[in-house]
């Protein structure tokens, strides 16, 4: 449906784009990324034809772009701009209206029944039916957005170009727009491409995504193939963490500030009190926490770490706690990157394991630890299964290798299961 080949250009004087190519079809969700300055916007307005390359062609259904009139074009392609604080006197049916205007003939062009049909249709779609009769300046920026938006869908384009569709609007009505999006590609086949600011919003919505840096192509492919964290962080010169989407095989980026580094802090015996019905550990920051666990079990940050707590312990819900079965025994030690707090009951068959890390570990490490303590729990007891275990980090400080902490964890389970069973 478009195709890009060897583009080059930009404004007088000053050039921009540098040998960009690529191509969508129809029915896909194409996304442009790119830091400000990467040349975004500009090779949006070369492919709408407002602004003309210095070097390569631009094919629509096989056809150069200049072989198109405007009026032409404008029945093949809509355009939906960032938004503007410039807003004219019209209102919101009237400013949707103009999108008809290319399928209009005549000096008097007129709406008939089929235009005022797919007027209203395209405002349904977007919401923004309930005021038709404002005024556009009357409008805040989000509802703005949506009104071109529908403007947009009135044109019944083949190619939808849109920078920044999500700028202005809130989470409930970003959503609803790129679902809407994702709904016309598919089953009107239509082809859209979008520039993105919000790198996980183009992670879950596009098919494919192109990545601009100085002009240039830095990458294209599949949302996993692009947003790669190393690619990311020297395209964007920032620090950024590339995590899994929890429901959909998309990654997702997660800014990394640049905060003061608590790196004093180590977390052992000083945050823990024992007491007749439980121990609890309450650490002075919140924790990154792998739990198999009765309360906070699975992933999370806490500060409140309870063991061996009666039934009548409360505010477990906003703590990690494990359930004692019986009169326990608790032992804790500490050692180079780790605190451990253990309990068994009387007769040892289930031990109870927390275990708090001093320095920064991966997803796989938190993983590695959790099967380390429950293999050398296993061993002790004789048991697989059974009884809590917790690996909590504070993520600050030094990073400590996945195999280095699996170590610790095994000769702190060993020593703290030799303990236990003296008593």
């Amino acid at each position: 449906m478009l195709q890009v080949n060897g583009l080059y250009g930009g404004y007088p004087g000053f050039s921009v784009l540098e040998d960009v190519s690529f191509s969508v079809e129809a029915g896909e969700l194409f996304g442009i990324l790119g830091p400000n300055g990467s040349g975004k916007t500009t090779l949006l307005k070369m492919i709408s034809g407002l602004l003309e390359p210095d070097r390569g062609e631009i094919l629509i259904n096989n056809q150069p772009l200049e072989n198109y009139s405007t009026k032409e074009l404008a029945k093949i392609t809509a355009v939906l701009p960032q938004v503007s604080s410039e807003v004219f006197a019209y209102t919101v049916r009237e400013t949707v209206s103009l999108g008809r205007y290319a399928h209009q003939r005549g000096w008097l062009s007129r709406t008939d029944d089929l235009d005022e049909k797919i007027i209203d249709e395209a405002m349904a779609l977007t919401g923004v039916d309930i005021f038709q009769g404002k005024l556009l300046h009357e409008l805040s920026g989000g509802e703005r957005q949506r009104v071109f938006l529908a403007q947009a869908l009135a044109q019944e384009p083949r190619i939808l170009l849109l920078d920044e569709p999500t700028n202005h609007l809130d989470l409930s009505f970003q959503k609803d727009l790129l679902d809407l999006m994702k709904k016309w590609t598919r089953e009107r086949r239509l082809t859209v491409v979008s520039i993105f600011h919000d790198l996980n919003l183009a992670s879950l919505y596009c098919d494919r995504l192109m990545l601009l840096h100085n002009g240039q192509m830095s990458a294209i492919g599949k949302a996993g193939d692009v947003l790669q964290e190393q690619r990311i962080q020297e395209v964007y010169e920032t620090n950024i963490d590339v995590q899994p989407h929890p429901i959909v095989p998309k990654p997702q980026m997660i800014l990394l500030p640049d905060e003061e580094k608590i790196n004093s802090l180590k977390i052992d015996e000083t945050f823990l009190k024992i007491k007749e019905d439980h121990a609890e550990l309450i650490s002075p920051m919140p924790l990154k926490v792998m739990a198999s666990s009765a309360a906070g079990a699975g992933i999370g940050w806490y500060n409140r770490f309870i063991m061996h707590f009666s039934d009548g312990l409360y505010g477990i819900e906003k703590a990690v706690a494990i359930p004692a079965k019986s009169s326990e025994l608790v032992w804790f030690a500490a050692y180079e990157h780790i605190f451990v707090l253990a309990s068994a009951g009387r007769n040892h068959a289930d031990i109870n394991l927390c275990i708090f890390v001093n320095g920064i570990i991966s997803e796989e490490a938190f993983l590695q630890g959790i099967i380390a303590a429950s293999e050398e729990r296993a061993l002790a007891t004789g048991k697989s299964s059974g009884s809590g275990i917790v690996i909590a980090s504070g993520q600050q400080g030094e990073p400590l290798d996945g195999e280095l902490l699996v170590t610790e964890i095994r000769k702190g389970v060993q020593e703290i299961a030799g303990m236990l069973k003296r008593f």
